[in-house]
């Protein structure tokens, strides 16, 4: 007979808790779902705000990879000519003409990796143990991420193992997102979810600040600790993860959330041994009978076809300790594309996270040339678009809670982000006084779509009833959702690269457009949640709890 723990691989140091409260305090009662959530939500937030950590020292070395070496004073031993006066302190391959170009490729590199393998990390993740998925994930990204420090280290200046490199991070943190989006989705059900992803999406910025401050306290003297010590963080973080991290409630005896509107729970639904009848309406799938769920013991399995002989059940038999648990088989690519919004979300955050993410690798460096500011210091000043961002993605899932008409709320975002970008370009550097609020308005606007597409957004439609209410098929959606974004991603700061030796603001101009871009791909979206408000408005019923994107 088979043990609780392998059966439901409960992790290791949730285990040794688990044994040490039994011995030091029995008598101890606990909520254990709200607990647990809790432990959710701080571990995945702790997790991507590693992934994203691990990601920004190379926005922030460029600065000194490649910069005007003139107003420096060489050290000794550095003999300095006409041919060589700006360049003698630039990181080869990277003091020529074309140094703008091959940063770019590196970010390119990155994210091209990145939206690539984003689609298979997305079925694999379905597959899988997400806790050893994430795990892994982060132990590796933590590598790569080292492996590029170490070309300080060791003096190396080629172009393809740096490229290297980065695929292979890029490739590697496609890990995060899948996860730490299905295993939230797991334990958190409808209820003021666009909040709930607002406020814990700041991860993302909390890593892009925390990457900055602390790649920036090392980049002036020795730029291979910017990436040590993040790479560093990230393993660790990854580690405690694999101790820690219950991906679904089962594993730790805990009822999965609610899913309004259909009758499966989460990824599991609990039936009586008597009410197989009521399931078997849905043929070919597989049941685990599973005596008292928080201390397995056995399972057996059960046809559909044995099933239909049971007699249905009431539900007063709910308090039985015998259950069924349902698990719904993962969804297709296909199947996925066909959930109404999947296309038109994925094709606006093509372009949204293309200008995200165009500031994430290159605002540190836009800085530096535009205002004369150290590498150091340009590094802190971009923090402050982040802490923008922090405000833009809770301000959007609130909104989007209150309202119900996220495709709305991130429209009007998009409108209000061109005008921003446009000040910025004119008046971003007059000074800290005129740019840092600049920056938190921008960083908001920037930010505030681009986090509720790829969190609430795609959560929502990865439960969509069309699904039966599986979480099986969110890994697949956010994949899907995040890896078409992931594209733009790539793209922009390629763009980027090409584009600034023209001139800054042709970047600008550049971001203006695929804002626009991304809200004209939004259209069809909000002329629906418009006619839904509208109808109900009229009717004078209680605000729809969501737009209908399937007319």
């Amino acid at each position: 007979m088979d043990s609780p723990a392998s059966l439901m691989d409960v992790p290791l140091g949730i285990r040794t808790v688990q044994w040490i409260s039994r011995k030091c305090c029995p008598s101890v009662r606990i909520n254990k779902p709200i607990c647990y959530r809790f432990l959710v939500l701080i571990l995945t937030y702790l997790a991507y705000t590693s992934y994203h950590l691990s990601r920004k020292p190379i926005s922030v070395v460029k600065a000194v990879l490649n910069q005007n070496c003139s107003s420096l004073e060489p050290p000794p031993g550095v003999f300095v000519n006409s041919t060589n006066k700006n360049n003698w302190c630039d990181w080869a391959p990277f003091d020529g003409q074309n140094a703008s170009a091959l940063l770019g490729t590196l970010d390119s590199a990155f994210l091209f990796a990145y939206a690539a393998a984003m689609f298979v990390s997305g079925f694999v993740a379905e597959r899988v143990n997400l806790r050893y998925f994430l795990s892994l994930g982060m132990i590796f990204s933590g590598i790569f991420c080292y492996m590029f420090g170490i070309a300080y280290s060791y003096n190396i200046h080629s172009i393809s193992y740096l490229i290297t490199v980065q695929v292979l991070g890029g490739i590697a943190q496609t890990t995060g997102w899948p996860g730490v989006v299905t295993v939230v989705g797991n334990w958190f059900g409808e209820g003021k979810r666009g909040l709930i992803f607002g406020i814990w999406n700041s991860h993302t910025s909390v890593g892009n600040i925390l990457g900055s401050l602390v790649a920036g306290s090392f980049v002036d003297s020795d730029w291979a600790l910017s990436f040590f010590v993040p790479a560093l963080i990230m393993a660790g973080v990854g580690f405690i993860i694999f101790l820690f991290l219950p991906a679904e409630p089962i594993e730790v005896g805990c009822p999965p959330p609610e899913r309004p509107g259909s009758r499966v729970n989460s990824q599991y639904r609990l039936l009586l041994p008597n009410s197989m009848h009521a399931a078997s309406s849905s043929p070919q799938r597989s049941y685990r009978r599973i005596v008292n769920p928080s201390n397995v013991s056995s399972e057996e399995v059960t046809s559909d076809s044995e099933a239909e002989t049971q007699p249905e059940a009431d539900e007063s038999n709910l308090k039985d300790d015998n259950a069924l648990i349902f698990e719904p088989k993962a969804i297709t690519f296909f199947q996925a594309l066909s959930i109404p919004g999947v296309i038109e979300f994925s094709l606006s955050l093509f372009f949204a996270k293309l200008v995200s993410y165009t500031f994430l690798y290159w605002l540190p460096l836009y800085i530096h040339n535009a205002s004369g500011a150290g590498a150091e210091m340009s590094a802190d000043i971009s923090a402050i678009f982040d802490i923008g961002g922090i405000f833009g993605g809770i301000a959007a899932g609130a909104i989007s809670d209150s309202s119900g008409m996220s495709a709305t709320t991130c429209a009007v975002m998009l409108i209000l982000a061109v005008p921003s970008l446009f000040a910025y370009e004119i008046w971003g550097n007059l000074g800290l006084r005129i740019s840092v609020p600049l920056l938190i308005v921008t960083g908001a606007l920037v930010n505030g779509p681009y986090s509720l597409i790829t969190t609430a957004v795609s959560a929502q439609l990865g439960t969509h009833p069309s699904l039966e209410g599986s979480s099986k098929a969110l890994a697949t959606v956010t994949a899907i959702i995040d890896g078409t974004g992931s594209i733009g991603a790539a793209v922009g700061p390629l763009l980027a690269g090409v584009i600034s030796s023209t001139g800054w603001k042709n970047v600008f101009y550049m971001l203006m457009i695929s804002d626009v871009l991304a809200l004209v791909l939004l259209g069809r979206l909000v002329l629906m949640e418009m006619r839904n408000w509208l109808r109900t408005r009229a009717a004078l019923q209680r605000p729809h709890s969501g737009g209908d994107w399937s007319s």
